[in-house]
């Protein structure tokens, strides 16, 4: 039976009785950050050969990659909440064939929980808000401002995808970095406008919300162009003076110092990932 099946012939004709039921099994907000992820994996990403870790009954399970900008956005979402779950990295270089069963794509992040899978960054955030509304991240009284924070959520595309092709960017032919680097600062106006327009501290308003979360990923890596480039690739933010003070608050939140990592360590990271070498279960300094 594929998983589609399974999670198919568990769920209740009507969804509305079905999500009623899982916020009344599931719902068990924890206080202090530190009792929200608990380590299956965490200092070790599971590699082919391996088996998969014994789940632990009634404790939701995140498969996940230390340095992934998708998997921290579903863990992000997790610590926003405080819900308790256990974390199981993955090696995505040489993937467990048991991952497969759990996601036939083998792209992190995953959840498990119950006997049920679901993948995909958005998808995962998207159920957890739902499933976990206390507090909901992504505004659920106004259907034209929900709408408008998952475009918002979509149009940051062209920033991290413009930050991939800086990864591989050769130094020495500027055709290669210039477009790139444009278009990041073009997708950046267009949310520096939006803070100025919507006049607030975050996107979700007093307090970081789902379109918050979605992007903070990879403004968390911008810093590392600098390093990556010899100081070559630079992202002028006092362009975007109301996009500098969020990132500031930002990094003043629990949930992003939970899974926060440095510039410094995020560029050893992806320098060895370029290399061929990629070194998944590296000390961060």
């Amino acid at each position: 039976m594929s998983i589609f099946t399974a999670i198919a012939r568990s769920t209740p004709p009507n969804s509305v009785l079905f999500f009623c039921a899982l916020r009344s099994t599931h719902f068990r907000r924890i206080e202090r950050m530190s009792d929200v992820f608990v380590p299956i994996s965490e200092t070790k990403h599971l590699t082919s050969g391996s088996t998969c870790p014994v789940i632990t009954p009634g404790l939701m399970r995140l498969y996940s990659m230390k340095f992934c900008p998708y998997a921290q956005r579903t863990r992000l979402v997790l610590a926003a909440k405080r819900i308790p779950n256990e974390v199981v990295n993955i090696n995505l270089v040489t993937k467990p064939d048991w991952f497969f069963q759990k996601n036939p794509l083998g792209k992190v992040p995953c959840l498990e929980f119950d006997g049920k899978v679901i993948f995909e960054s958005v998808i995962t955030a998207a159920y957890l808000d739902e499933v976990y509304p206390s507090p909901y991240l992504l505004n659920s009284t106004d259907p034209f401002r929900k709408a408008q924070d998952r475009i918002l959520i979509e149009m940051f595309n062209v920033v991290n995808g413009n930050l991939y092709k800086l990864y591989r960017a050769k130094l020495d032919v500027e055709d290669s970095w210039k477009r790139p680097i444009d278009g990041i600062q073009k997708g950046l106006k267009i949310f520096d406008e939006e803070l100025m327009k919507r006049d607030i501290k975050f996107f979700g308003g007093d307090n970081p919300g789902m379109v918050d979360y979605m992007i903070w990923p990879w403004m968390e890596r911008l810093p590392i162009l600098p390093i990556l480039s010899q100081e070559k690739f630079i992202v002028e933010m006092e362009n975007f003076p109301n996009l500098a003070t969020w990132i500031s608050d930002m990094k003043k939140d629990s949930a992003v110092k939970e899974s926060y990592i440095s510039p410094e360590n995020h560029a050893r990271f992806i320098t060895g990932f370029l290399s061929g070498n990629p070194d998944y279960d590296m000390e961060i300094n």
